[in-house]
């Protein structure tokens, strides 16, 4: 049976695979600096109209997180997040092991709002005593799948202003968000109205890779991915994934196709009564299914990932499409689990 557990299972889509070996042979130079990063990264320029940003490429999510983080805050400064923020998470206290703690606020549906924002301020009462919060984490998707609209990041941009802070959205599933029903961001708008992104390459068909778009250039940033071993000595290989990823729209014809199939997957359990806690229109989507039924999907070889027990007898678990889910396996999926839930 088909995994629904994660949008990174498959190696890479075939475009990439055949761009690496065409130029498996080519020498560059090393670390970043080859013809290939510099296409890729004058395209995201021109795909962002931010001729003025800085752009770098990274292998992961957590790396890039974790060195955006270092290289813009002080070392008594800290991260605002969601409390379910990757960097609160899932990434084994990187940022806080790099002296920088995540200070957070409970965002039900995964978002946070000026008022979330100023709800940590007040937290800190602005003495040596205390942490200094400086920047605010946030990631469209967010981890529970929802998306940010304009007028909420055009609303986090003047809060961010207003308190002289520093606003970094990861873009590790950036491809679904800008894909997903309900959008209206666009990569200029992100350039226009955040510090700093990213652009996922990882769950959204490279092998590897995460653009980094510094709206306001960093003088010394190849600095802190140097001493955090994010300086890749092929380069290149960062550079060509992304060059074929965003030619002729590749990259959001995927993003497009793993929501596509998502919200299939959702309307259609959906019809079979299954109730989700917080819509999601991205290609992560949280059903609370009876606990038999989980078993149940897990003994026929479903690939998915329990969220949190909602109560006793009911779990809320995650599935993920990606770009090359099959459309026969979200049918087979919601086929067996209807008459999983029938017969229960």
């Amino acid at each position: 049976m088909h995994s629904f557990r994660n949008d990174y299972s498959e190696g890479a889509h075939p475009a990439i695979l055949e761009a690496l070996t065409e130029t498996n042979l080519t020498q560059t130079v090393g670390y970043g600096l080859d013809p290939h990063c510099a296409a890729a990264a004058d395209t995201i320029r021109r795909l962002t109209a931010a001729p003025e940003a800085d752009v770098h490429f990274l292998v992961g999510g957590t790396q890039v997180n974790l060195i955006t983080i270092a290289a813009h805050l002080a070392p008594y400064e800290a991260v605002i997040a969601a409390h379910t923020g990757h960097v609160n998470v899932h990434e084994t206290g990187a940022i806080e092991a790099t002296g920088h703690k995540v200070c957070t606020a409970y965002a039900p549906d995964g978002k946070l709002t000026p008022e979330l924002v100023e709800s940590v301020l007040a937290q800190h009462n602005g003495t040596e005593h205390m942490v200094a919060p400086k920047l605010v984490y946030i990631s469209d998707t967010t981890e529970i799948g929802t998306i940010y609209t304009r007028a909420e990041l055009a609303a986090l941009r003047r809060c961010c202003d207003s308190h002289g802070l520093f606003l970094y959205l990861d873009g590790a599933r950036l491809g679904s968000a800008l894909t997903a029903e309900g959008n209206d961001l666009t990569l200029p708008d992100l350039a226009a109205l955040t510090d700093a992104f990213t652009i996922g390459g990882t769950k959204n068909g490279a092998l590897f890779g995460e653009a980094l778009i510094l709206a306001r250039p960093h003088d010394h940033f190849r600095w802190h991915m140097k001493q955090r071993g994010a300086v890749l000595a092929k380069g290149r290989l960062l550079g060509i994934q992304f060059e074929a990823l965003l030619k002729d729209g590749l990259y959001f014809d995927l993003a497009r196709h793993a929501n596509a199939l998502a919200v299939r997957l959702r309307d259609g359990m959906a019809a079979l009564g299954v109730p989700f806690p917080v819509p999601s229109p991205s290609n992560q989507q949280f059903p609370v299914l009876p606990n038999g039924a989980v078993a149940a999907l897990e003994a026929k070889g479903y690939g998915f990932e329990a969220d949190h027990a909602v109560d006793e007898e009911h779990t809320c678990v995650r599935f993920v499409t990606s770009w090359a889910t099959p459309p026969e396996a979200v049918e087979q999926l919601l086929a067996d689990l209807g008459e999983i839930l029938s017969e229960n």
